[in-house]
Order: structure tokens, then sequence, then C-alpha cells
């Protein structure tokens, strides 16, 4: 009946569900939980909706566009987590650009990535050791992808690895793109700490592949955007969260972590 009354409204609040189904609001808690697990709803702010699919990604320029002081936030909380002497991994994408920013200066860890971009800028800025993945290239993100990426990926022992998306829920990483799935799970396998960094806006979009579930995360870090109810939920999954927050005069940003119980 929930899921139903969506798909004609969009949006419901929790008042309007105990009132529909003239039941407690834990009772209503509980059922949104389930039906969030299986990834048919997305929790917001006093409601819930219908996930957003995804059947595309923007480009790398496009995502560049967007969202840049939280983007700029969340790779600040990043690069200040990677120890000395680490390897690490930086997935594909725009908020991971920022981090491999940060980490300029840092010559004593070793970075894996499959995105030519931060390559790139690491290649000409850095001094650490630099590993480019290889693959099939994707021109829309700059990257490469596919299981050559994959089984390159697959050699290394990751003491930490960023991971990027485009969508994301309480089942985890999705993505619209099959030649990613290999590549994202590849990640998750190979490192001691896989590292979720998104801006919120990706919370509540489901992709058409499951790619990382949700358990095989250890952190997530985001801005303050994503709903309190999201946050407990994840954190009762055992997973931490750091939350970037910035001014609004855009200045440095402030972290605020919630670990799990």
């Amino acid at each position: 009946m929930i899921v139903s009354r969506l798909t004609g409204r969009g949006v419901l609040s929790i008042s309007e569900l105990m009132e529909l189904l003239r039941v407690s609001h834990m009772t209503v808690r509980r059922d949104i939980q389930h039906l969030e697990r299986q990834g048919r709803v997305m929790s917001v702010a006093g409601g819930i909706r219908l996930p957003e699919k995804i059947f595309n990604e923007p480009s790398h320029l496009a995502k560049a566009a967007m969202l840049h002081a939280e983007k700029a936030a969340i790779g600040t909380l990043a690069a200040a987590m990677v120890e000395p002497g680490s390897v690490i991994y930086l997935d594909a994408g725009t908020t991971t650009l920022e981090i491999a920013r940060l980490l300029a200066g840092r010559e004593d860890i070793a970075v894996v990535t499959n995105d030519f971009v931060i390559a790139a800028f690491l290649s000409r800025e850095a001094g650490c050791r630099l590993y480019h993945t290889g693959g099939q290239v994707e021109r829309e993100n700059q990257s490469c992808v596919g299981e050559p990426a994959a089984e390159a990926i697959r050699r290394f022992n990751f003491d930490m690895a960023f991971i990027s998306t485009s969508s994301f829920g309480m089942r985890g990483v999705s993505t619209p793109s099959e030649n990613k799935v290999a590549v994202k799970r590849a990640i998750a396998e190979s490192a001691a700490r896989s590292i979720l960094v998104t801006d919120s806006s990706k919370y509540g979009r489901i992709g058409t592949f499951n790619a990382v579930p949700l358990e095989a995360l250890s952190a997530i870090i985001t801005d303050s955007g994503l709903p309190e109810n999201v946050c407990t939920a994840i954190r009762q999954r055992g997973i931490a969260l750091r939350i970037a927050e910035t001014s609004p005069e855009a200045a440095s940003p402030k972290a605020r972590e919630t670990y799990p119980a």
C-alpha cells in the first residue's frame, strides 16, 4: 500500500502514513526500514519518496560544476584520514579529484586510480608513487572501466580506498554502467577500509546495477544534507559517518563525526 500510494503522490509524510495505515509511528518506521533495505523507498526529511532511477551519469565536465563547496569539504576530511606510508585508491570522480588536490604535497604515499584527470594532476603536481589501472576508456567520465581495470586493481593491497558514486541508498552503491560494477567490487575487495565519498544529493538515486553493498563500507563521508533518520540507519548498520559542514561564507569545512553505537 505504501509503494502504491507513493506512485501516485511522489512523497508521503510520516503522519500521512500513520493515518493511511492506522498504525503507530514506530510501526511506520519499521515498515519504512524494511522497504528501504529492499531499495523500494528512500527516506527524506519527515517522510519517504520513491527512488530516483538514473540510466546514465553526467560527464566529468558537468559534474565538475556541481556542488563544488560540498565536494571540497568532503575532500578535506578524506585527505586528513590518509596516514603516512599508505597505499590508497582514488576512484574516478570530481569528489576524489578534490582529495587528490589535497594530497599533492604527500611524497610518502602511493596512489592508484582509474581516473585520467586525477592521474594527470598528480603526475604534474605531486611526488607520490602513482599508478593508473588502464582498461577500457570511458571518454565522458575520463576514466577506465571494465574487467581489465578491475584485474589491475586486484593486484594491490590498499590501506584505504575512496569510492565515488552517482547513486546510493540503504542497499549500497549502485551504478547505471555495467562496466563499472567489476571496478567498484574490486576496489572494495582489495581495501582494508572502503570509504564512500559523496555529496548527499546522490542519496535516494538508484542505478540499474548493484555494485557495493552498504555493509562492505567502513565509512561514508558526505555533507550535512543527508536526512538525520538516514544517518541513524547507517550508523545502526555499523558504518561510521563523517559529515563535512561548510559555513555560509564557504570558509574552511568543519567535521561532525557520527560513529556506530
